[in-house]
């Protein structure tokens, strides 16, 4: 996930009370993410920046994924990459799974290694996932499957290895409700990230352990954790991923800072056309009342266990 060439959308000054408060250290990665897949060592560099970046930031999945289409006729890892696109639009419009199927299908088929058959798998994972969390159905069995398989196909320090960590932990909060699991796998994701210098991967590890540290009472840890996680998404210029860390470091805020946290990301989602669908109910007034084209319009997910907070 690259921000090469992109500014911080406020400067970035926020969270800088961030060190040693025992999540994990500074979280001082540099700014050259492992690209679409975070863990991959900067082999996608050539589709994380540029054109496709700043569209997938700005939520323009689709239009990103049309970027890479040609090239994903032929070329295996960019049909991955681009499986992962449009499973990311799922995530924040909580919509267009046949889309995100028919391309990780079309991906799973192309693959000629085991590093891509491990990222297919993981990916596969992710998706069952968001489908058992904003889709129509259950899918906790396919994402254990899909998960096993990949940790079974990569090496034990695989470059990919800290992504499979993080959505194994979103499996264990979020589906299992097992939140010293969701903690271990976290924190591994997190080692793993700031080792690699993911920085985008870093700043969702940094969210959850976060959200886990306000779960267990322990605001000042949450606070620092939440902070850091914006500074790093506004520092990326991860513009679609920074209104969900607005809100979080809301939570966490005194009232008047609160408050002002939310408007901005109300702001924000306005700006984007509506997304992330789920965050709209929480910024209340602040932000449109449905999704972007292409979601539901005026109605949130449906109500389950395990809606993403922090992503």
């Amino acid at each position: 996930m690259s921000e090469h060439g992109t500014a911080p959308l406020s400067g970035g000054t926020r969270g800088n009370g961030t060190r040693g408060n025992g999540l994990g250290g500074p979280p001082g990665v540099p700014p050259h993410g492992g690209g679409l897949h975070p863990g991959t060592g900067g082999h996608l560099d050539e589709i994380t920046s540029g054109t496709v970046w700043r569209l997938r930031s700005r939520a323009c999945w689709q239009e990103a994924a049309d970027q890479l289409s040609p090239a994903a006729e032929r070329d295996p890892r960019t049909a991955l990459c681009r499986a992962e696109l449009l499973i990311e639009q799922c995530l924040f419009t909580a919509d267009h799974w046949a889309e995100a199927e028919a391309a990780l299908r079309l991906a799973e088929a192309a693959v000629t290694s085991t590093e891509q058959r491990a990222e297919a798998a993981c990916a596969r994972g992710f998706l069952a996932y968001l489908g058992s969390v904003l889709g129509p159905r259950d899918r906790l069995d396919e994402a254990q499957a899909a998960l096993g398989r990949t940790s079974a196909l990569l090496a034990p320090n695989a470059a990919a290895r800290p992504l499979l960590d993080f959505r194994r932990g979103l499996v264990a909060e979020n589906l299992l409700r097992d939140q010293t699991a969701a903690w271990i796998a976290y924190r591994r994701a997190h080692d793993g990230a700031l080792a690699h210098g993911d920085t985008l991967l870093a700043s969702s590890t940094w969210r959850h352990l976060a959200a886990l540290a306000m779960a267990g009472g322990d605001r000042v840890r949450a606070r620092e954790g939440f902070a850091a996680s914006l500074r790093l998404r506004e520092e990326l210029g991860f513009m679609v991923g920074v209104a969900p860390a607005l809100a979080s470091l809301a939570d966490v805020s005194e009232p008047e800072e609160a408050e002002r946290l939310r408007a901005e990301a109300g702001r924000l989602v306005q700006s984007l056309g509506g997304v992330p669908v789920w965050l709209v109910g929480r910024l209340g007034d602040s932000a449109p009342n449905g999704g972007p084209p292409g979601a539901p319009r005026g109605v949130q997910p449906r109500p389950r266990p395990g809606i993403p907070r922090q992503r």
